[in-house]
């Protein structure tokens, strides 16, 4: 084995033969290389498995894991994250795309902020074939100083992929592992900012790739996506009312386990509670991915150029 990693990227996969080359190439074309990237396959049925074991033959970083049976995308990256080795972690996609400089400019933010607990960037939406559907401003305020603001900022804004961040090891360790109930996500995620704040990188390096194979787009139910997450949740245990119910109390359980006090505790509640009674206002469910997308000609940049693996695509 290696000498332990600064940063580990973790990547659980099911079934991602389409694209897993391609987001494998960008995370090892990375200016940063103290990182180890391990490879959690569950259970795979199509070529996955192929691609895995190649990279991993041509590279020393990658370990490859393949589960015996197909544990659900939620059980799989809280699986990966045990695996890991390095102070800083950092779950990627298998599908999404990342830009030479990501890592580099997230840890460099990290060691040069020690209170900050979780570095990003910014980011844009792009399709199946890498084009900029939608570039993605950043307005969540999780780079406040006071724990409720952040949260608020969590529970009122739309977007953000904060989880696919760059975070401190030992704070990841401390909050509740990422369950598969509906928007479990953003709850983990706003159980985050209550023990830290965030940084966003102000530089375009991180590309969401949204397209009609990715779960979100092939469960289109509530139930669907949950069962995605978990397959225990097929059952008549878990009607979606139920699911719908978990995501509330989420948070609760998230402001109750974090290190705040009682004053910022209160804020918190009251935040979740003006949260709660907003719900029925017109595009409360707004996501990033359905905004208008922009022109041909509207992005002023090449996601091409930024990317290892794409060099030449459009020459």
């Amino acid at each position: 084995m290696t000498a332990q990693p600064r940063l580990s990227v973790g990547l659980p996969v099911y079934n991602g033969e389409e694209y897993l080359a391609e987001s494998l190439d960008a995370l090892l074309g990375q200016t940063y290389e103290d990182f180890e990237l391990v490879l959690c396959d569950n259970d795979s049925a199509d070529g996955t498995a192929q691609i895995c074991r190649k990279y991993a033959a041509q590279d020393s970083r990658i370990r490859y894991i393949r589960l015996a049976r197909n544990i659900g995308a939620a059980p799989n990256h809280n699986y990966v994250f045990t695996q890991c080795r390095g102070e800083l972690f950092k779950w990627a996609s298998h599908d999404d795309l990342y830009a030479r400089d990501l890592l580099a400019r997230c840890v460099e933010a990290l060691d040069a902020m020690p209170e900050v607990i979780l570095a990003h960037s910014g980011q844009a939406v792009v399709d199946g074939d890498g084009r900029v559907k939608v570039p993605y401003a950043y307005g969540l305020a999780t780079d406040s100083p006071r724990a409720p603001e952040r949260f608020r900022s969590l529970l009122f804004e739309p977007g953000g992929d904060d989880f696919y961040g760059v975070m401190r090891a030992d704070v990841l360790r401390r909050v509740k592992p990422h369950d598969s109930y509906h928007h479990a996500d953003r709850a983990f995620v706003a159980e985050l900012t209550l023990h830290g704040p965030f940084h966003q990188v102000p530089e375009l390096l991180y590309f969401r790739r949204d397209h009609p194979t990715r779960a979100e787009r092939a469960n289109p139910s509530r139930r669907a996506r949950c069962v995605n997450l978990d397959p225990r949740r097929a059952g008549p245990l878990h009607p979606t009312p139920r699911l719908l119910a978990e995501y509330v109390a989420g948070f609760v359980a998230a402001i109750r386990r974090a290190p705040l006090s009682s004053a910022d505790r209160r804020a918190c509640y009251g935040h979740l509670a003006a949260w709660l009674a907003s719900r029925a206002r017109p595009g409360a469910g707004e996501r990033v991915e359905d905004r208008a997308p922009v022109a041909e000609d509207g992005a002023a940049f090449c996601v091409d150029a930024l990317v290892a693996g794409r060099e030449g695509r459009r020459g």
